[in-house]
């Protein structure tokens, strides 16, 4: 219960609005698919943009069915349609958006309107099916270059305030969400840039600063999410946008992403004095054999250098785990272990590798990748890859991490109680046997 407006939605429809589109946002976080279905039926159809990611597929593949069946032409954006043109265009898409959807769509949507199929070859960014059946991959979209240059995201045409209520109903506050840049220029190997290209373009301090203090006003809520990818990538633009802050007396609290390697001393402090009390850290390993092989491009001390370093100006620490990378063997998953301890992050995540298709990762295990349901109703998160380590292996591992930390921090908090640290000790001999005797199992 913690949702978030879809701002690449709302930027999308405030773009075309300042054109001089007419254009109506169907949120389905507080909505059925019913009503949206309902929606489409009472027409009359136009055209309808979907959104898809490797979670909503299934949801996306039966929108794309109503949408056709009422005769609304069709078109289906985000991370993943890219990667697969081909299925999206057979289940219903008439056009694929690859990359940014703005000015895309502003060239897009009147042609479809106009019901001119050659047409659809002038217009860059797209993938569709010619007469002959063939798929059209037209030239790439430029990226938008100056990203200040678009309207901020449409939050009026929705209710931002049923967002922050359940917010505040859940967990005490209510919370908004907005990005100051698009992109990542990074290189790890099982990440997708489907949209943005590993382009990194960021809005100019003042503008967020305008942003925020609008947010402020205009929806009261009691803390943001800086929703962008790597939010400490620049710290001249960080120390700037702070200065900014700080001349309009403007601190709201807030917690954002970063990566080990942009974080320092003057960061942390930096981000302290704006009010940050979270930061999120993509640790995925705590092997550095493995993190190499990722191309994170960090290192095992760099993780825990900055953990140490949020902790000692009050910022707690979220921290992002991955099991069972492309090579990952036993002592592989005891170091990980090792570095949780030793790092203690106050929240901890794990998931297991799964190979996103268009990224290196994919390609790197492509023959051994296996889907566990159709592709229409499964994702890419539930592919198997043969040959490695079997998901019951990974439930010990999951298991073995939660109860070493949880026995180390009763440790380092000095409540040790001898019934309870001999049942967790217990646990932790009985785990890691099983962990041992499920290793030689393999996904098949």
């Amino acid at each position: 219960m913690k949702p978030y407006p879809p701002l690449g939605i709302l930027y999308i429809c405030a773009y075309l609005q300042s054109k001089g589109l007419d254009v109506e946002v169907f949120d389905s976080t507080f909505s059925s698919r019913q009503q949206l279905f309902e929606r489409l039926r009472q027409g009359p159809p136009s055209v309808v943009g979907i959104y898809a990611n490797l979670m909503t597929r299934a949801n996306v593949i039966e929108i794309l069915r109503v949408a056709k069946e009422t005769g609304w032409q069709t078109v289906v954006g985000g991370p993943e349609p890219g990667a697969y043109v081909g299925e999206y265009l057979d289940s219903g898409a008439d056009v694929v958006v690859t990359g940014e959807g703005e000015l895309t769509l502003e060239e897009l949507v009147p042609v479809l309107r106009s019901h001119s199929t050659e047409s659809l070859h002038k217009v860059n960014g797209i993938a569709f099916r010619a007469t002959d059946g063939t798929i059209v991959r037209t030239a790439p979209r430029e990226q938008i270059r100056d990203i200040d240059s678009q309207p901020w995201p449409a939050r009026e045409v929705i209710d931002v305030d049923q967002y922050i209520s359940v917010w505040r109903e859940h967990h005490g506050q209510g919370s908004v969400s907005l990005i100051t840049a698009r992109g990542c220029p990074y290189h790890c190997r099982w990440c997708s840039h489907e949209v943005f290209g590993k382009t990194h373009r960021r809005r100019k301090p003042a503008s967020v600063a305008d942003e925020l203090e609008w947010l402020v006003k205009r929806y009261q809520p009691d803390m943001a999410w800086m929703a962008d990818d790597v939010f400490t990538i620049h710290h001249g633009w960080l120390f700037q946008y702070a200065t900014e802050l700080k001349r309009r007396n403007l601190r709201v609290p807030f917690e954002c992403i970063s990566r080990a390697d942009r974080l320092n001393q003057r960061v942390v402090e930096t981000l302290a004095e704006m009010g940050c009390f979270r930061v999120w850290i993509g640790s995925e390993s705590g092997s550095q054999r493995i993190l190499d092989a990722m191309e994170r491009g960090v290192t095992v001390e760099q993780v825990q250098t900055a953990v140490a370093l949020c902790k000692s100006h009050g910022i707690q620490t979220g921290m992002f785990l991955m099991w069972g990378y492309e090579g990952e063997q036993l002592d592989d998953v005891e170091a990980t272990i090792q570095h949780v301890k030793k790092t203690d992050p106050d929240i901890f995540f794990t998931t297991v590798a799964y190979p996103i298709k268009g990224t290196p990762y994919f390609s790197q295990v492509a023959t051994r990748v296996e889907n566990a349901k159709p592709w229409k109703v499964g994702s890419d998160r539930e592919a198997r890859v043969l040959g490695g380590h079997s998901r019951r292996f990974y439930g010990f591992a999951d298991q073995l991490l939660r109860t070493e930390v949880e026995l180390e921090r009763l440790r380092k908090n000095s409540n040790l109680q001898g019934a309870t640290v001999a049942d967790l000790q217990s646990k932790i001999a009985s785990v890691r046997a099983d962990l041992y005797a499920a290793a030689p199992e393999v996904e098949v």
